[in-house]
């Protein structure tokens, strides 16, 4: 399958030769059509290539610019326009929610921004097969909340944690009540702009997306076939953009840089959350938090009909990885999926001393963002 690359020169030729063989390893045992990747070295993209098919019946390559839903790494980007409205107190993280998305009824309890963040709030996951292969179209972000809203808690909030991407729909519901403007359009002015995404958009089914990635799964036997149809459109702030690896390179540089969220901020995200009886979750606002080799290590996967992602980040060191594939099945279990593991690897390989090439250390500034 062909293979193609960018921005490869700004590595040392060992660390280079490194990634391109565990990248190449793990996706030929994956057997997965295509996948592409980035690097991010001192909060500077270092580093992208593509391996594989992106379109199998056309035989397009996977490329850096190829455009994937990235499915949960959608709750990163919500969770960090909804810590951008807490910084303007435009948003309340401890109100309840319904001040600013009176849609969204009223429970036994009060449910607030930072426990959906956290997923502590109740609110339900999917119950059906048919909730997630979901094909119908909705055109904004309030009108999904009709197939979850009356639904009772499955927990007063605070007291557990329970992984739900229908707790996101509501904070975007409740980023338009606090900012006064359509989710996708607040997140375009002020994430996706400002971070220089510019081939990061709402996955539309209907929409001409150039580059788009086509989406597969793997039958019980190994064969490769068609992913089976969905319309993200019922999800969008939990799980419906689509992106490049680059972009999202780009997206963890903002973020790593303080560019779009303040650095106290970006702490109280970075920090895991606890149940109301202190037992600390692996979560913290938008992020799943752990530990690897005494750093502090964030990330965030994503897993549905034809895809595996995730967006992984060492803060404290300016290193990120993003992966990005077209078949499904690589981004679960969350504390332990392939996709976790590769990026990790990969961690390891470019902060090993010495990080960069003269050559590249002198490059640096040549490439802003």
């Amino acid at each position: 399958m062909p293979l193609t690359t960018t921005n490869a020169a700004t590595l040392s030729a060992t660390k280079m030769e490194t990634i391109e063989a565990t990248l190449t390893a793990e996706w030929s045992r994956w057997k997965a059509p295509g996948l592409s990747a980035a690097v991010v070295a001192d909060q500077h993209l270092v580093w992208s290539r593509g391996l594989g098919l992106a379109d199998l019946e056309q035989r397009v390559p996977a490329m850096p610019s190829t455009v994937y839903r990235i499915a949960s790494i959608s709750k990163t980007i919500t969770a960090i326009a909804v810590m951008q409205l807490a910084e303007q107190a435009k948003l309340d993280l401890d109100e309840p929610i319904q001040r600013y998305c009176p849609t969204f009824p009223e429970k036994p309890w009060p449910i607030t921004a930072r426990q959906l963040l956290a997923h502590l709030g109740g609110i339900r996951g999917y119950l059906s097969p048919e909730e997630l292969y979901n094909t119908h179209h909705y055109t904004d972000v309030v009108e999904p909340l009709a197939l979850f809203k009356d639904d009772p808690l499955q927990f007063e909030p605070g007291t557990q944690f329970s992984y739900t991407t229908y707790g996101y729909t509501v904070l975007g519901c409740a980023i338009e009540g606090a900012s006064g403007m359509a989710y996708v359009d607040y997140v375009r002015d002020h994430i996706i702009q400002a971070a220089g995404m510019s081939h990061t958009r709402p996955d539309d089914v209907y929409a001409i997306i150039a580059n788009r990635a086509q989406s597969y799964r793997k039958a019980p036997n190994g064969e490769i076939q068609n992913a089976p149809l969905t319309d993200t459109s019922y999800k969008i702030p939990g799980g419906g953009w689509c992106s490049t690896v680059e972009d999202l390179a780009k997206f963890a540089v903002a973020v790593q840089t303080d560019s779009l969220v303040a650095k106290d901020t970006l702490e109280q995200m970075f920090t895991r959350q606890k149940t109301r009886d202190g037992h600390d979750i692996p979560f913290g606002l938008g992020w799943a938090i752990g530990e690897r080799n005494g750093h502090r290590e964030v990330w965030h996967t994503g897993g549905l009909q034809g895809v595996s992602t995730i967006l992984y980040m060492r803060p404290e060191q300016g290193f990120a990885a993003v992966l990005l594939l077209n078949v499904n099945g690589l981004s679960t279990p969350p504390a332990a999926a392939p996709v976790l593991g590769l990026a990790r690897q990969l961690a390891e390989v470019v902060l090993r001393s010495p990080q960069l090439s003269p050559m590249a250390k002198s490059n640096q500034g040549t490439r802003p963002f």
